[in-house]
């Protein structure tokens, strides 16, 4: 399954950096951020708890920008 959603983020290099994080999650199978749209389109890998793994995408986004923000 593929969602997307509205993500805050700076500048490219940070929506690169957060694009590899999100698909080092457990539950990602591919992930894409773009900067100029501010969009995150994730799919998920099958049988995964999308709210439980957006969770973890979250925090793992965090980790390169503190301010980030995705609208869940």
């Amino acid at each position: 399954m593929k969602k997307t959603y509205k993500i805050e983020v700076d500048c490219a290099n940070c929506a690169n950096l957060m694009e590899d994080a999100t698909k080092k999650t457990e539950g990602v199978a591919s992930a894409v951020v773009n900067f100029m749209t501010q969009k995150m389109i994730v799919e998920f890998e099958e049988g995964a708890d999308v709210k439980a793994v957006m969770k973890n995408v979250l925090k793992a986004c965090k980790k390169v920008e503190p301010d980030c923000e995705i609208e869940l």
